[in-house]
């Protein structure tokens, strides 16, 4: 079932997350027309009382990015470790508050930096190069994927976008289950948040079979993001870097980059994926 959202692209409704201005053509400067424009706004995500990351974010799915930056970043191993969880807009942006369980956040400050998130960079804010890379765990080869089904997968990204629909400004990342449909997925003009958002989700409601699909390249923390929560096969739209490659291969993640229709890279652990015949 789609969203509201994603019923109302399309459609003159506004949706969250976008807001619509004037614009003027190069060929009918003398007149103007509206055009929607994607939000993208200051969120905190406030731990128990204390500030640890202001990320750019579409002011949309702002709990399951919580959730999902929480156990990416190690901050949380289960959604259990969450208590509560309150989005407070504000003058200056949106505050995310979330109550840690006491064992979780004490460990949180113990480990806290201080870091800025912006929507095109994903170090921003590490104080000592050593803090680049989590360790992982290596991931178990559990999972397995028919690459014959990803076509059908990738027709449907767009339905999980509907800001991007409206505006060409959006990510998106989606759940593909075992048979290559998409069970559920995000937007975000960030593409670290759309992951985010994406992890939260799946951890509420169980998506264990399968594999995620982001709209953008495959950079090393969207890997590292992908793996800390169990993820074990990405397919990623453009290209990988070779840091994000040799993530995938410590981890144990099956990566795949320039997944488009009739085509995919595959840079690691091929063992997962099979090729079907007619």
């Amino acid at each position: 079932m789609k969203s509201e959202d994603q019923q109302n692209a399309g459609t003159i409704t506004p949706l969250t997350g976008v807001c619509e201005v004037q614009v003027w053509q190069r060929d009918a400067l003398a007149e103007p027309r509206g055009d929607w424009l994607a939000e993208e706004v200051p969120v905190a995500l406030v731990y128990n009382g204390i500030s640890h990351v202001v990320m750019m974010s579409t002011p949309k799915d702002l709990e399951a990015f919580a959730l999902g930056f929480s156990l990416s970043e190690g901050i949380i191993a289960a959604p259990e470790e969450i208590y509560g969880m309150d989005v407070v807009p504000g003058c200056n942006g949106i505050e995310v508050q979330i109550e840690l369980s006491s064992r979780r956040f004490m460990a949180l400050k113990a480990q806290r930096r201080a870091m800025a998130g912006r929507t095109g960079c994903g170090v921003c804010g590490v104080e000592q190069l050593n803090e680049i890379g989590k360790p992982i765990q290596p991931l178990p080869f559990t999972q397995t994927f028919d690459l014959r089904l990803l076509d059908n997968a990738l027709r449907q990204l767009k339905d999980f976008q509907p800001v991007g629909q409206l505006t060409g400004c959006t990510h998106a990342a989606a759940w593909i289950g075992d048979a290559g449909e998409l069970t559920g997925g995000c937007e975000d003009v960030g593409r670290h948040v759309a992951l985010d958002k994406l992890l939260g989700y799946r951890s509420c409601r169980g998506w264990a079979r399968g594999a995620a699909l982001v709209s953008s390249r495959a950079s090393y923390e969207m890997v590292q993001k992908s793996a800390m929560c169990g993820v074990e096969i990405l397919f990623a739209v453009s290209a990988a870097t070779k840091l994000a490659v040799d993530v995938a291969e410590r981890s144990n993640l099956t990566l795949v980059g320039f997944s488009k229709p009739g085509r995919a890279t595959v840079y690691t652990h091929p063992q997962r994926l099979t090729w079907s015949q007619d």
